[in-house]
Parts: structure tokens; C-alpha cells; sequence
């Protein structure tokens, strides 16, 4: 940053010494590197030193004056860009002859995005267009047109580029953070202030002079990172703007190919219809749907991811069937009053963290039609007593003595958060019992948290001690050849036993998910458990409960009784 010095700061009578640099040293240093410009043509694969050289080239050429056009259409910053995009993007399918005499041919936001990695045009419209252009008041990406332009920056300049290089600090730190995350969940670090302790990290290790004033503005702009109490939605957003995490979502075939096979063997659902596709990331969800004969699907989301997702439709040929709208859905208007179909992929670990469901219920009452569908129809929420005794020697009790150190403190958590790792089956000695099922036709939001849901397990086998509870969750696709809601009495037994509809479950004894499980770890501070016999019965209750200083995270209380044992409480956080 550089100090605010005014002139009041300088005498008078010595501004002729102190402005006097003829005897200064180093000063050509100053002096830019300025590389040679490489300005590829609009519609072949010419090379030019500028711009000017580059146009007359295709007006010569091509038959093509891109400063007509302009003029003829009146186009201001933004629709130049979206004019270069749709040129270069005709060009490159090999259409020579372009119709430009109208802005409906590219006045889609997909012509945003550019067609050309490092387009040298795009950075001089100011200078080879000109006249108006430098007007355009409009921000792209948060930076005003004419910073990206060149235009108005002459007494600004040194302070503009500050301000952008903290912008790009800013949101290499936040890009860091986001994959720490991910890489504590694959881990089975469990899920408490995964993004928060990550920020944390980071912030300790580049709060060097260089970056401390990007650290301390984290949380300033349109995606912000937020840490103020009851403001978490910009984190979480953000969290699903990165590459990596949707590509473990996509490469999880339970979740992606159940959607995948109930959209196209129910065409006949989906033929003709409007379809809302709530938190749709990438847009895999409505290319199913166009793909299965939709007559226009609107696909909606609040984080950066958007942006790809538009382009994913576009290059696959379906940008006139799916249209990709940024925003919440409870703040956005659609383009239709009402739709007939809501598909969504919204469950979290342990179903309901990230309260992405609320979302999704808020667009049923707001947009389905009386006969509408949800896609999934049913969620069964399961819990099951955990043993695994190598775990918890290997995880827990290894910190006891660390090459004879104790070092117990490390996991001063491990009773208080709800870990997401992969439980294998051998680990859960009981039956499993649901004690929640959601229909997503008719659940309210204030079935999403609940104080006391009934369960009971009986133990299968012997086991040394009862270590703790497995949570898991089953995803059900029930609808009847004619369009109806199914009402199974027992959705679950579709995952054991079969059924005409589809349905997956993340629980240990199926094909392994990016969900894994919730296991929840008894504290039974420094005492064992004692054995448990095959046929005794673990039962009780749980409660889930949005926390107060964040609503997408949640608390977990249990309430449980091992038959011919004392009662027990104890409570575990998702944060």
C-alpha cells in the first residue's frame, strides 16, 4: 500500500530540492517491461501486433468491420466482449459468412465468458474501438469496465492496481481454504469449522506484511467470506464454487447415475415440462432433464459455479432449452410463475447439514404446480450402534503414547463432532432403525429439526463394547407409472429388497458415497464400555437442532438406554 502524503506534508521552499531528481539513481527501473502484444484474428489463425492491424485485417479479409457493427447496433463494453465471443465461436465452427445485424444473435451472458483463453482484444476494446466506449459505467466480475478498459485510471493508477492485487489475494487465499476443506472430509477429519479452521491456517501462515491486508479484508465484496454470527451463507456458497469438490460429487456413481437412470427410464414424467433444478452446480441435473425431452428447465445457483454450469449447457448444444440463473432461490424471480417438476440433489452429510433442504421446500410452496413432482420424492434418516474396536485404538487410543509422549490433547474434539469417514460393515452389530422419514411432497421446514425421534437396536452379535452410533440416510425415486407419488408404507426396504422404483443408500453395508457416514463417538470419560450380548437392545431417542449462530450447521443430542445399563446423554456438533 502505498502512505497517504499530501502537499501540506512538503515546505515550500524545499520543493524544488525535494522534486529534483536529476542526480537520482535507479529510477529507469521503474520503467515498464512491456511485451510484444499478440493479437489473434477474429475468424482465422492470422497473428497481429495490435489491434487496429488485427481489425482491418478481417475487414479487408472477412468482410467483417467490427467498428461498424458497433455503431450500427450501438453496442456499449459488454456487448462488444459478447460481439468478439460470438464471432470467435461461430469462427471456430467454421462458419465464414456471420449475420451480426442484430444483438439477439449474441446477447446471451453465455458470450461473457471468453472463447479465447487470454484474448488480447478483450483487454483493448478501449483503444482499437473507442468512441463511447469509455462511458460504460457497468462491472465485470467486480471490476469497473473502464479499470479493465485503461480508461480513467491516469491519476489512479498506482492505487487501482493495489486494490486489484489484493482482490486476487483475496481470493487465492479463499480458493485455498475451500480445498483444505475437502482434504480434512476425505480424510474423515470430521466436518466442525472445516472452511473457518482452514481461513484460520492460512491466515497464520501469509500474515506477512505482503498479504495482511488481504487477509484483513477477507470478507469485503460480492463473495465475501463472512464470519459474522448468523451470516454464513457467503461461506458456504463459496465452498461450492471450486472444481474439486464437484468432481467427487460427479464421480459418485450411486448419487449421479440413480438420478441419471430415473430421469431417462421416466421420460414420460418429463416430456414437454418445466422443470426448476434447485442448487444445480455443474448443470449435470438439467442436461438429464433436457436430454429426457424437458421443454425448458431453469437451473438455479448461488455460487460461482454458475458460471460453468452456462457454459457446460452452452457447448452441449441445450442453451435454448436450460436457462442458468445466479442467485438464492428465495431472492431471484423466475422466468415462469409456475413449474411442474423440482429436481435438486440437496442432501448433506448426515442429510440435513448445510440446510439446503429449506431451499428446496421454500421453491415447492413458491413454484410446483398442485400436481407437481419432487425428484427425490423420500429421504429415510437410519441410525445403528457402532463397534470397531481397530478404530479406536488405532485413531483414538494411539494418542495415549506417541513414542512414549502422551498426547491425548489432540483429540480434545473427537467426542464433540459428528465425524464423516466410511464405517465398514462389519462395524455395525445391529439392524438399523429410521427415525425420521421425509416426504418431500408434504415435509415442512419444521420437521427439519426435531427434539426427540424414537429408536430401538437390537444387538446381532457379542460385542466388546458399544463405541458409538452410525447415521446414515436413504434416498428414494418413488413415483408410479402415472406420475403419482407412491405411499410405501417401508421405503426402505426398496435398498434391501428391490422395487419398481429406484432408490441408493450411503449406509456401511452399500456401495461407498461421498456422504459416507455420521458416526458419533461415546465419551465414556476414561472408563470402557462393558460387553454387550447378542439380543440386548439399545434404545432412546434423537434430536437435530440448528445452531444459533449458524443455521446450516447442526447439533446432534442423543438420549440412550443399553438394556440392563444406565441412561446416557451426550451431544455431538456439525459446524
Amino acid at each position: 500500500m502505498i502512505p497517504d502524503q499530501s502537499a501540506a506534508n512538503f515546505d515550500s521552499s524545499e520543493e524544488g530540492d525535494v522534486l529534483d531528481l536529476a542526480d537520482d539513481e535507479g529510477w529507469d527501473d521503474l520503467e515498464p517491461d512491456l511485451e510484444p502484444v499478440e493479437m489473434v484474428c477474429l475468424m482465422c489463425d492470422a497473428l497481429f501486433d495490435s489491434a487496429q492491424r488485427m481489425l482491418q485485417h478481417c475487414k479487408d479479409n472477412h468482410d467483417l468491420d467490427i467498428v461498424s457493427i458497433r455503431k450500427d447496433l450501438d453496442l456499449d463494453f459488454l456487448g462488444m466482449v459478447k460481439l468478439v465471443n460470438y464471432i470467435r465461436k461461430e469462427a471456430k465452427a467454421g462458419k465464414g459468412k456471420l449475420d451480426v445485424s442484430n444483438k439477439s444473435a449474441f446477447e446471451d451472458d453465455q458470450y461473457l465468458l471468453p472463447m479465447l483463453e487470454d484474448d488480447a482484444l478483450l483487454y483493448s476494446l478501449q483503444d482499437a474501438i473507442g468512441d463511447g466506449l469509455d462511458d460504460v459505467d457497468d462491472d465485470v466480475g467486480g471490476v469497473p469496465v473502464k479499470a479493465l478498459s485503461g480508461a480513467g485510471n491516469d491519476n489512479n493508477g498506482v492505487d487501482r492496481i493495489a486494490e486489484l492485487e489484493q482482490q486476487l489475494q483475496r481470493a487465492q487465499l479463499e480458493h485455498e481454504a475451500c480445498k483444505r476443506e475437502l482434504e480434512a472430509l476425505r480424510q474423515g477429519i470430521g466436518a466442525r469449522n472445516g472452511y473457518e479452521r482452514a481461513l484460520e491456517e492460512i491466515t497464520e501462515e501469509h500474515g506477512n506484511n505482503e498479504n495482511e491486508n488481504a487477509i484483513s479484508n477477507l470478507g469485503t465484496g460480492p463473495n465475501k467470506i463472512c464470519h459474522t454470527l448468523g451470516n454464513t451463507d457467503s461461506s458456504y456458497f463459496a465452498s461450492y464454487s471450486g472444481h474439486e469438490i464437484h468432481e467427487t460429487m460427479l464421480k459418485d456413481t450411486v448419487r449421479t447415475e440413480s438420478y441419471r437412470d430415473f430421469i431417462y427410464e421416466n421420460k414420460h414424467l418429463f416430456e414437454g415440462k418445466t422443470v426448476l433444478d434447485v442448487g444445480c452446480g455443474t448443470g449435470i441435473l438439467s442436461m438429464f432433464c433436457a436430454r429426457a425431452g424437458a421443454a425448458k428447465v431453469i437451473a438455479v445457483d448461488n455460487s460461482d459455479i454458475i458460471n460453468f454450469a452456462r457454459e457446460n449447457v452452452y457447448r452441449n448444444g441445450m442453451e435454448k432449452t436450460i436457462s442458468c440463473l445466479r442467485g438464492k432461490i428465495e431472492e431471484i424471480v423466475l422466468p415462469v410463475k409456475k413449474v411442474d417438476i423440482i429436481v435438486s440433489e440437496w442432501m448433506g452429510y448426515c442429510l440435513l447439514y448445510e440446510a439446503m433442504l429449506d431451499s428446496v421446500l421454500w421453491a415447492r410452496d413458491h413454484y410446483l404446480t398442485p400436481d407437481g413432482l419432487m425428484i427425490p420424492s423420500h429421504c429415510t434418516l437410519r441410525i445403528a450402534p457402532m463397534t470397531d474396536a481397530e478404530y479406536i485404538e488405532d485413531h483414538i487410543h494411539h494418542w495415549k503414547n506417541v513414542y512414549g509422549f502422551d498426547m491425548i490433547s489432540m483429540y480434545k474434539d473427537i467426542y464433540n463432532d459428528v465425524m464423516i469417514r466410511e464405517v465398514q460393515d462389519f462395524a455395525v452389530p445391529a439392524e438399523s432403525a429410521p427415525f425420521l422419514r421425509l416426504d418431500l411432497q408434504t415435509t415442512t421446514m419444521d420437521e427439519l429439526t426435531f427434539a426427540s425421534q424414537a429408536f430401538s437396536c437390537e444387538l446381532k452379535v457379542d460385542i466388546e463394547a458399544l463405541d458409538g452410533f452410525v447415521i446414515w440416510f436413504d434416498t428414494f425415486f418413488l413415483i408410479t407409472p402415472d406420475g403419482q407419488v407412491s405411499a410405501e408404507a417401508k421405503a426402505e426396504d426398496y435398498v434391501r429388497e428391490g422395487g419398481e422404483s429406484i432408490a441408493f443408500t450411503t449406509g456401511p453395508h452399500g456401495k461407498r458415497t461421498h456422504w459416507q457416514q455420521g458416526v458419533l463417538l461415546i465419551d465414556y470419560r476414561g472408563k470402557q464400555s462393558d460387553p454387550v450380548k447378542k439380543g440386548q437392545v439399545v434404545s432412546g431417542s434423537i434430536g437435530y437442532e440448528k445452531r444459533k449462530d449458524d443455521n446450516r450447521a447442526l447439533d446432534i443430542k442423543l438420549h440412550w438406554k443399553l438394556e440392563g445399563n444406565h441412561e446416557r446423554n451426550q451431544s455431538w456438533s456439525m459446524r
